[in-house]
Formats: C-alpha cells, structure tokens, sequence
C-alpha cells in the first residue's frame, strides 16, 4: 500500500498526521471498520466532493474517492462505496525511471499484454572537466534511448486506441515517454505512483494500486 505523508512547516497540520493510502476493493469495508476502532468508534459517513468523508469519534477523518477520476454520488454508506470501485473497460499503465520501464495494457481486470524493459544508464561521475562533459553526454544518450525504447512499447500497446492511461516513476521520464507523437490521444489519468525502478513485480504491485480506492486520513491529535 502506497503512502504519502504531508510535509512539515508553513501550510502543513500541526497537530493531525495527514497521509494518503490505496484501499483495494475487496479491502475497503474492513479498512472503515479498522479506521472507527483505532479512533474511538464511528465513523459518520456523508457523501461529498466526489466520494465519501467519514469522521471517527476522536476527530480524525478520512476522504476516499473511486480511481479513474470517477466521481462518486452514491449512499453514504461504505459497503456502496466498495461497490462503486471499479476498472474501465480498456485502460493502460505506464512507469518509466531512467533505467527502466514498463507498459501494461488491460481490458477491466484482465491483463491483455505488458512490456518489463531494463536499460542501462551509468551513474553520475566526480570527473571534471572534458571527461565529465563526455560522461554527461553518454549518460543523457543513454537515457534517451530507454526513453525511445519505452515509447515504442508504449506506442504498440496504448498508441492505437488511447485508453485511460495511470501513470507513475519519475514525472520527466515519463513526460519525455508521453511527448511521442504516437501517445498524443491517451487520456493520462490524474493518479500518480511513486514507484521504483520498473520490474515486474513493481508493474504488479501497480495495477492493484491504480484500481484501489485513494483515501486521505487525518488523524487528529497526532504528529507523525
């Protein structure tokens, strides 16, 4: 489960830890009921701002709202909400880090096809001068070249019919991918995965995240 913890400082919640964590479907009813026992019962759920709001008896709070940029409406009630979590019918991943990547096309829950692809781009150097220069040019072209060969597989299995595609690694990289005239028709959704370098397991471990539900905590009363 991915999760992402607000920063400290100006603008940030002094006392209420606020994080961001991925609730698969079939984890979602329990996950409410684990949030009212931690926090002293409840929660009392409204519907509002495209999902659901729960508050436990403690204060603390949480947001969740449906993948794909689905706006929910439903009952205030978290069983109709684990319902409403759902996959469209076509849609894609794609993760690029300068050493790697991976693309994966789905139809629902079912993975259609998929490309894991390693490069290898050297590290940074303590040389200076010429050797330096040289060594920066043979990493950018080594760069360049994982990002044509991720375009490409990206182009073959998202190109043609531009589905809704979740994005995550590192956002140059991927925006380097995605300049390819080829993908200018896919639908990037608003969803981002902080995820390592692309290996299978990772592209595995990415699809059940893209699916889950996104749900923002606030516990009160504590600083983490």
């Amino acid at each position: 489960m991915l999760v992402r913890r607000a920063g400290q400082g100006a603008g940030s919640v002094s006392v209420e830890a606020v994080r961001t964590v991925l609730v698969p479907r079939e984890r979602f009813e329990r996950w409410v009921a684990n949030f009212a026992d931690r926090h002293g019962g409840g929660p009392g759920i409204v519907t509002g701002a495209g999902g659901i709001f729960g508050m436990a008896q403690d204060g603390s709070t949480f947001h969740a709202r449906l993948p794909f940029d689905v706006q929910y409406d439903g009952p205030a009630d978290a069983a109709a909400f684990a319902a409403a979590i759902s996959v469209p019918a076509d849609w894609g991943l794609l993760l690029v880090r300068k050493g790697g990547f991976a693309v994966a096309r789905l139809a629902g829950e079912r993975l259609v096809d998929s490309k894991v692809g390693q490069r290898h781009v050297q590290g940074r150097t303590k040389a200076g001068g010429q050797s330096q220069q040289r060594f920066a040019r043979r990493r950018d072209n080594q760069a360049r070249q994982a990002y044509e060969a991720a375009a490409d597989h990206a182009a073959r299995l998202l190109g043609e019919r531009a589905p809704h595609v979740v994005t995550g690694g590192d956002h140059a990289a991927v925006d380097e991918v995605l300049a390819d005239p080829r993908l200018k028709r896919v639908t990037v959704d608003e969803r981002w995965l902080p995820v390592p370098d692309p290996k299978r397991g990772v592209l595995d471990q990415a699809i059940l995240d893209a699916a889950a539900a996104e749900v923002q905590v606030i516990n009160h009363g504590e600083d983490q």
